[in-house]
C-alpha cells in the first residue's frame, strides 16, 4: 500500500487559509465554521442522491462530468481522451494531478487542495509524484458506506439540496430520499428554458411531446401547453419545489401579448420557423406567466443571465453542452431586465428574485436594478446573486460581495451556493465564508465597521446561513 505523506508540516490549507487579521479569523472559527449548507443552487443529479451512490473511485467522485477541470487540463495541452474521452480512470486522474502544479492561480488549485483535505485529511501537494497515495488513500475510504451520496453531504452538514430540473423530469427521486429520513431534504427546481426554444422547431416539438406525455395531455393547443406546464408547477410545489429558474443570454422584457403567442405557438407547432420578433414575444409572454406562477406560491425565481454558450460548435457537436466550451458573454442586460421584472410589477406579481450576472462588467448594473423592485414586504425581496460561474472565485465573490454593499445590503444577503454537479464541490461554502470573514475582519481592523465582534458576527451568520434558512421557505413544508 502506497502512504501518504505524513511530515510535521504546516499543510497548505492550514486552519486560517485566506483569514489575514485576528479578526477574520474569529469570526470564521467562532461563527463560519460549524454552520450547515444551504445550497439551494445545484446540479447534482437527483438519482444519485437516491440511490446512495457508491463511488467506484476517486475519479468517478472528483473529475466526472467536472467541465470546469477539462477546461484547464485542454489549457495544459491534455488530450481529450483524459478529459471526456476513453482513457482509464486512473489515467485521467493522473493527468489532471500531472496537471496540478501548472493550476497555480487558478481557483482549481485551492478547490482541489480543499476537497481532498475536507473529505479525506490529505494534505499534500497534488502532483505525480502524491497522485498514486492520493488515489489509493481516497478509494480506500470511499469503498466505506460513510463515503457513499449521502454520506458525504452529511459529512459536509448539508441540510438542504436543490437540483435543477426540467419541467418533464420525472420528481420520484425527490419524493423518495424527502421521504426516507435520511436527514437531508432534496429539493426540485423548475427551469423551463427550453419550454421557450421555439427557434428549434424540431427540439421545441418533441419536448411537446414529452411534457404532454408526462401530464397525461394531448399538446395540440396554447392553452394545453400552459396547462401542463401549470400543472408540473403545482407538481413540483407539491414536492416541496420553491425555486424556479432560467439560464438565458438575457431577459425578455417584452409587453405580454396573448393572441401573438398563441399564434407562434400555432406556426412553431406546425412544423414552421418563427421570426427573431416573434421569438421574443413568445418568450415575453410566457415568462411573465413564469413569473405570475412563481409569486402566486410566493417561490423564489432565479435568473442566470450572460452565458454565451457552445462558443466552439466542432465540439459541440463532438461533445455536448456543459463540456467546457462557454464563455462570459456580452448581452445588454439592464434594460430587458428590468422591464421584464416591470411588467411582473404593474401585474402585482413580482416575486423573490434572486439575479446572477456572468459579466463582471454587469456588478453594479445587477446591485442597482434589485434596488429598484424591493418593496418592504420582504427583508431582500430581489437578491443580487453570488458570483456566478467565472466569477466564483476569489476576486469575482470579493467584487459581488462589495458591490453589493456599496449599493445594497450585505446583511440580507443569502450567500453562497454550489451550482456545481459534484458531491465534493461543497467546500466552495467554505471557501466563500472564509472570504466574507476576511473582508469584513479587514474593514474592522481597518475602522471602516465598529470594532464590535456581536455586531459583525450577526452578519456573517445571517449570510452564511440564516437568510437562506429564513428566505426561501423550504422549512414550511
Amino acid at each position: 500500500m502506497a502512504h501518504l505523506n505524513t511530515q510535521a508540516v504546516q499543510p497548505f490549507i492550514g486552519s486560517d487559509f485566506l483569514l489575514v487579521g485576528e479578526h477574520a479569523r474569529k469570526l470564521f472559527h467562532e461563527v463560519a465554521k460549524e454552520l450547515p449548507i444551504i445550497d439551494y443552487h445545484s446540479h447534482l443529479p437527483p438519482v444519485d442522491i437516491r440511490e446512495n451512490r457508491k463511488f467506484s473511485n476517486l475519479y468517478e467522485l472528483w473529475l466526472e462530468g467536472d467541465h470546469y477541470k477539462w477546461r484547464a487540463m485542454r489549457a495544459n495541452g491534455v488530450g481529450e481522451k483524459f478529459c471526456t474521452g476513453d482513457a482509464d480512470p486512473y489515467d485521467k486522474f493522473l493527468a489532471y494531478c500531472r496537471s496540478m502544479p501548472k493550476f497555480l492561480r487558478n481557483p482549481l488549485y485551492h478547490w482541489s487542495h480543499l476537497e481532498m483535505q475536507r473529505l479525506f485529511g490529505i494534505t499534500e501537494l497534488i502532483n505525480e509524484t502524491s497522485a498514486p497515495r492520493i488515489w489509493e488513500a481516497a478509494n480506500e475510504k470511499l469503498a466505506g458506506d460513510d463515503f457513499r451520496a449521502r454520506g458525504i453531504m452529511k459529512h459536509f452538514k448539508v441540510e438542504v439540496a436543490c437540483t435543477t430540473d426540467d419541467p418533464v423530469d420525472s420528481l420520484e427521486h425527490h419524493l423518495e430520499v424527502n421521504n426516507s429520513g435520511s436527514g437531508i431534504k432534496m429539493l426540485p427546481t423548475f427551469r423551463p428554458d427550453k419550454a421557450l426554444a421555439v427557434e428549434n422547431t424540431e427540439a421545441f416539438y418533441e419536448w411537446t411531446t414529452k411534457l404532454g406525455q408526462v401530464t397525461g395531455k394531448n399538446i395540440s393547443s396554447f392553452s394545453e401547453f400552459l396547462s401542463a406546464l401549470d400543472q408540473r408547477h403545482d407538481e413540483f410545489h407539491q414536492a416541496g419545489c420553491r425555486l424556479s429558474d432560467h439560464g438565458l443570454e438575457h431577459a425578455y422584457g417584452g409587453a405580454p401579448d396573448p393572441v401573438r403567442a398563441e399564434q407562434v405557438f400555432n406556426t412553431v407547432l406546425s412544423g414552421n420557423s418563427p421570426t427573431a420578433e416573434d421569438a421574443y414575444l413568445f418568450k415575453s409572454f410566457l415568462m411573465v406567466h413564469f413569473g405570475k406562477l412563481d409569486a402566486a406560491k410566493e417561490w423564489t425565481k432565479q435568473m442566470h443571465l450572460g452565458a454565451y454558450r457552445n462558443v466552439n460548435s466542432r465540439k459541440f457537436q463532438e461533445l455536448g453542452p456543459d463540456t467546457g466550451f462557454d464563455s462570459i458573454g456580452d448581452f445588454p442586460q439592464v434594460r430587458e431586465l428590468g422591464s421584464y421584472f416591470d411588467q411582473l410589477e404593474k401585474l402585482g406579481a413580482m416575486p423573490k428574485a434572486v439575479i446572477y450576472n456572468h459579466n463582471p462588467t454587469d456588478n453594479y448594473l445587477f446591485a442597482t436594478l434589485a434596488g429598484n423592485f424591493q418593496d418592504g414586504s420582504i427583508p431582500g425581496k430581489v437578491q443580487f446573486g453570488s458570483g456566478w460561474w467565472f466569477l466564483d472565485q476569489k476576486e469575482g465573490m470579493e467584487a459581488q460581495i462589495n458591490a453589493l454593499s456599496s449599493l445594497g445590503l450585505l446583511s440580507r444577503f443569502v450567500g453562497m451556493l454550489t451550482d456545481s454537479r459534484s458531491f465534493l464541490s461543497f467546500p466552495r461554502h467554505e471557501y466563500f465564508r472564509r472570504i466574507l470573514c476576511n473582508l469584513i475582519g479587514e474593514d474592522m481592523e481597518k475602522g471602516l465597521i465598529p470594532n464590535d465582534f456581536s455586531l459583525a458576527a450577526d452578519l456573517v451568520g445571517d449570510v452564511c446561513y440564516h437568510n437562506a434558512h429564513n428566505f426561501f421557505g423550504f422549512y414550511e413544508n
